[in-house]
């Protein structure tokens, strides 16, 4: 049986327990906190013909072994016949120092050293680097409860997207609120005429037809970027999948995220999905729009 594996790593803080939890639940056999140097012992394992296994996960930190991990990785992807994905788990430095502040944990990467939380993330975060730059799927889960990123694991990993193609997510942001940490292309939006200055729109959202009437009508620029994003997209999709890359996340920002980037990640959204000549499934998200 020829086993595919899910690498799950990132910042400590940012969900790695969590998303761990959730591929067992989907019945992935998960195995948590391993040495890198047990990885060869884990794939023969699971691609024995009797074994019954035909997905795991393995969590990896990086506290412990900074040498081993990189080239462990690159033995497994290497060696295992099925497919090897890792998915990284990102947060922003404010948001993993209030989770540790709330859990009243020591942060793994300080050690019995007197650095304190911030600068272990910092520290973890710049070793982390390399192993980020490889990954497969990268995810800020700074806005994310629980349940959005069992819902995140769900699209990402229970779609076949096929070899030819790429998955890729369509965001919709504000930038008061931060830029996407996971993003891999962001647009600015904000030089569309702003609804929220308009009484009757400022409590809908650019998924109503008023507000797409409105940006449509009010600003002239606005057929032709979404045409020239569509067009733009139609050019880099491919690129990327060439390059082998398997997730792509497109956000667009505006203000507040509720109107003109909400307006935009729709329209594109449809566009690419009757797009036949790319022939993909986007994933729509407006982190925002609630806020």
């Amino acid at each position: 049986m020829v086993a595919e594996f899910v690498v799950i790593t990132g910042m400590s803080g940012a969900g790695r327990s969590q998303a761990a939890n959730h591929f067992e639940d989907l019945g992935w056999y998960v195995v948590d906190n391993l040495p890198p140097a047990l990885l060869p012992k884990v794939r023969e394992f699971a691609d024995a013909a009797d074994s019954g296994i035909s997905r795991v996960g393995l969590v990896l930190g990086l506290n412990l072994y900074h040498e081993e991990v990189a080239p462990a990785l690159a033995d497994l992807k290497a060696s295992s016949e099925g497919s090897v994905r890792i998915l990284f788990l990102d947060a922003s430095t404010p948001e993993l120092v209030k989770r540790f502040g709330s859990t009243k944990r020591r942060h793994p990467f300080a050690g019995t050293s007197p650095m304190g939380v911030s600068d272990a993330i910092e520290a973890e975060r710049e070793a982390l680097g390399y192993l980020r730059s490889e990954a497969d799927v990268v995810v800020d889960t700074s806005e994310y409860s629980i349940y959005q990123l069992n819902r995140f694991i769900d699209e990402v990993f229970e779609l076949d997207a096929g070899p030819e193609s790429v998955t890729t997510r369509i965001m919709s942001f504000g930038f008061k609120h931060g830029i996407p940490l996971d993003a891999d292309l962001v647009l600015d939006c904000r030089f569309l005429p702003n609804p929220h200055w308009v009484e009757e729109l400022r409590p809908l959202t650019g998924r109503d037809e008023a507000v797409r009437d409105f940006l449509l009508n009010g600003q002239p620029m606005a057929e032709s970027f979404l045409k020239k994003t569509e067009d733009l997209l139609t050019m880099l999709v491919p690129a990327y999948v060439r390059e082998g890359k398997s997730y792509l996340t497109i956000a667009f920002g505006c203000t507040g995220g509720h109107h003109r980037s909400v307006f935009v990640a729709e329209d594109i959204n449809r566009r690419l999905v009757e797009n036949r000549e790319l022939g993909i499934r986007p994933l729509v998200i407006h982190r925002d729009i609630d806020k």
